[in-house]
């Protein structure tokens, strides 16, 4: 497959070139220059519009999907199309990145062609040339050394879908698109201004809110609520396809490496049984190897139970992170940026345009890291809970086990009894009474000054002992949290005030800055009120051209309709009058004046 990736590009530079010829350019070039032979023609394509594009969502995000076993070998750093030093790896996964994106370029690029007919024909042929060659290296090849029998099933059928389904639609498209050149169809605008969704947002901002809500279901409340005036671009969608695909791959590759350090770890079971059996269970060493025998059994059982729960954690992550973005731009369009820490409400705009390039690239390696971490992270839990609660009971031992349990249970609840104590002390002799009997609690006046001096200064060398503890306690909880929400690209595990160090979690709100600059439904329905004013106005004015003896009705002088206007406005807001601008010459402000 990497030799067929390299060869790949040949077509995938001409489908570029093809496609890049039929476009046309905006601006003519003059004479002298070279490329004026090719007259309007030749104009640089995108693959895809990672900002505005709203539409053929998911086979964006299914054409992402089959770039996914290329993508974990970068990941893997396993592809190297160059042998260089080590000091210049960066270059070469640079350079693999961009032989990878090559490759798949024609994919994205036939998808957003504006000539449907030509696009299609090219892109499923170039699908189809992907989809045949990933069969017959699987038909060829469908076992291995690592998972087994149909190993190349296992880590390519996620892409071999993926092709399928980009078959069908570009088959689709060239359907749609011969019965539009046939005449049998009229041609639909492919790619509006302003989203019909963008639209209704719009509407349903200037309805009034209704009297009483309607009552939402369990589901709405407590995990997910539809709206249908909103949706994820297409960027969002072929990150979260993507990162799907990805996870698979990892943790299939995850476990196959977990098969071979478990059988090696077998062999190693086995030698020491025989030396334990060699020295008839005798020896001094005998206790300790089966105590490491012992863990490691535990260990691989905890380790195999422990994949589902984090994969579990990783996928819910992913539509979490989907409700977060739609949740926290519908607030960024509202206004509102208390959600943020206070250094990233006037972020750099150079860091943001650099953000949503970052973005999903590393949002799929967090996922994946975070999957490996969260794992390690519950499988010691697991080797915890098992040698506290699991083994003492398989050695019959479950007596001292609760004893201890019970031992410890009570040291921290009298701990927490203590604290809790001081608290009702404070409330109860330490504060004067409410003011008021409206008041939920006492102010924060001083009351029995003497006694809550005593009260300190005997608790001064109590608390020194518990703030060890709580030391502790807070090393360990920043520890569990920080491990469990490192695939959370959305929220910063950092402490306030060191947010930036977090590039992550900067290029988050990078990458919604830029969304929410350049597809604020209020926004650009006023750009396109703007863009479609200008379009009428040009027509009107060609159709004064044509018909220059056509009576053009009543003339209107737009300094009289300004003068009007104004006078409308400031009887129906008064106080505008005092803020409006005076002019040289003109003391009071007591009167409108429109000139």
């Amino acid at each position: 497959m990497e030799l067929f990736l390299h060869y790949s590009l040949i077509p995938s530079l001409f489908i570029i070139l093809v496609l890049s010829l039929l476009q046309r350019r905006e601006h003519h070039r003059q004479r002298d220059d070279a490329s004026y032979l090719l007259g309007n023609r030749f104009r640089m394509i995108i693959p895809l519009d990672f900002v505005g594009t709203f539409r053929n969502r998911w086979s964006y995000g299914l054409a992402f999907g089959a770039t996914a076993n290329k993508v974990m070998f970068l990941f893997s750093e396993g592809y190297q199309p160059l042998q260089v030093p080590q000091w210049a790896q960066a270059f070469v996964l640079l350079i693999g990145g961009i032989e990878v994106g090559l490759s798949h370029f024609p994919f994205f690029a036939c998808l957003s062609s504006e000539f449907r007919l030509v696009s299609s024909i090219l892109g499923f042929s170039y699908s189809l040339i992907w989809f045949a060659v990933t069969t017959l290296h699987i038909t060829q090849c469908p076992h291995g050394q690592f998972v087994g029998k149909y190993e190349t099933v296992v880590f390519y059928w996620p892409s071999l879908l993926c092709l399928a389904f980009l078959l069908g639609r570009f088959l689709y498209m060239f359907v749609k698109s011969l019965r539009v050149h046939l005449g049998w169809e009229l041609q639909t605008e492919e790619k509006p201004f302003l989203e019909v969704h963008q639209a209704e947002h719009v509407k349903q901002l200037l309805r009034k809110c209704p009297l009483q809500e309607r009552e939402k279901s369990w589901f709405q409340t407590r995990i997910y609520e539809w709206d249908p005036y909103f949706q994820f671009p297409s960027r969002m969608i072929g990150t979260t396809v993507l990162a799907f695909i990805c996870l698979y791959l990892f943790i299939v590759i995850e476990f196959c490496m977990f098969v071979y350090v478990r059988d090696e770890l077998d062999v190693f079971e086995g030698e020491l049984e025989s030396y334990v059996a060699s020295m008839n269970r005798t020896g001094t060493l005998t206790p300790v190897l089966l105590q490491v025998k012992e863990l490691i059994n535990v260990t691989k059982g905890v380790w195999v139970v422990t994949i589902l729960p984090a994969s579990l954690t990783c996928v819910s992550y992913l539509f979490h992170i989907l409700a977060c973005y739609r949740k926290q731009m519908k607030r960024l369009w509202a206004g509102d940026k208390h959600f943020l820490p206070l250094k990233f409400h006037n972020p750099s705009s150079s860091e943001s345009v650099v953000a949503i390039a970052r973005y999903s690239g590393w949002q799929i390696a967090y996922i994946l890291w975070g999957y490996l971490i969260i794992h390690v992270m519950q499988s010691l839990c697991g080797l915890v809970i098992t040698y506290s609660l699991v083994l003492p009971v398989i050695h019959n031992q479950t007596l001292e086990m609760l004893r201890g349990l019970g031992i410890g249970i009570l040291t921290i609840s009298i701990v927490l009894g203590l604290m809790v104590l001081q608290v009702w002390i404070a409330a109860s002799f330490f504060l004067q009474p409410k003011m008021g009997t409206a008041d939920k609690q006492k102010p924060l006046a001083l009351n029995n000054r003497r006694a809550f001096h005593n009260f300190n200064y005997f608790l001064f060398f109590y608390n020194v002992l518990l703030g060890l503890g709580a030391c502790l306690s807070r090393l360990l909880i920043s520890c569990i949290l920080g491990t469990w929400l490192i695939a959370r690209i959305d929220r910063t595990i950092l402490q306030s005030g060191c947010e930036r160090a977090d590039m992550g979690f900067s290029a988050w709100i990078g990458m919604l800055y830029v969304d929410h600059y350049h597809t604020n439904p209020v926004l650009v329905s006023f750009c396109h009120i703007l863009i479609t004013g200008h379009r009428e106005r040009r027509l009107q004015q060609a159709i004064k051209y044509w018909y220059p003896n056509q009576s053009a009705g009543p003339r209107t002088s737009v300094r009289s309709r300004t003068r009007w206007l104004l006078l409308q406005t400031l009887i129906n807001n008064p106080r505008l009058v005092t803020l409006r601008k005076s002019r040289p010459g003109h003391g009071s402000r007591d009167l409108p004046r429109f000139c």
